[in-house]
């Protein structure tokens, strides 16, 4: 009997994964509780990831840690009953539109306690994947920026959520929405200068 290479069980598990993950996606479209959650095990470690990334971003003083920023995600899925999405990329980009919603909230909620929710001018640092942590300020701002910029361009909001929000490299990124590095390249060029020309 032939015998099965490394590299063949990796790819026959890999692809068994991914068929489940696409009976998942169909079946919390429906709205199936049981489904979601047993995709959100599936995909908790990279929720986990997403988290972590964001939050390294995030001001110091954020009180939340990863496993509370996954959970609360979790708890705003069941929230919304069903999701619309496809694929992995596309879960994780809904699901960093989440997280960065869950943050904006709480900053918002910090900075009332804080400040009385004074506004300073600030402009988007656009070193990705740096170690800096954005202010509250420019989280705030950014924020609203992309909340106009949706309504031209949600793809250009997608990238910029995925880039400064969760973190993502560019081709992760690119994985994520299904487009190619270069798009994404080109795409956060864009948003960088619609977004700067809206923070001024």
């Amino acid at each position: 009997m032939p015998r099965i290479s490394a590299g063949i069980l990796v790819a026959l598990g890999t692809a068994a994964f991914m068929s489940e993950l696409t009976e998942l996606f169909h079946a919390v479209g429906r709205g199936d509780q049981a489904a979601m959650n047993r995709l959100l095990e599936l995909m908790y470690a990279d929720l986990h990831q997403l988290a972590q990334s964001r939050l390294r971003k995030s001001p110091r003083e954020l009180e939340l840690d990863t496993t509370e920023l996954v959970h609360e995600s979790y708890l705003r899925f069941l929230a919304a009953g069903r999701l619309a999405v496809t694929d992995r990329g596309h879960f994780l980009a809904y699901s960093a539109r989440v997280m960065r919603s869950i943050i904006v909230d709480l900053v918002r909620k910090q900075c009332a306690e804080k400040h009385g929710g004074s506004a300073l001018k600030v402009t988007l640092n656009t070193n990705v994947g740096s170690e800096l942590q954005a202010s509250d300020t420019e989280i705030i701002r950014v924020n609203d920026a992309l909340e106009v910029l949706a309504q031209t361009d949600d793809r250009l909001v997608k990238v910029v959520e995925l880039l400064y929000f969760a973190g993502m490299t560019h081709d992760e990124a690119a994985t994520a929405l299904g487009v190619t590095g270069r798009t994404v390249r080109r795409d956060w060029r864009k948003a960088r200068l619609l977004l700067s020309a809206a923070l001024d």
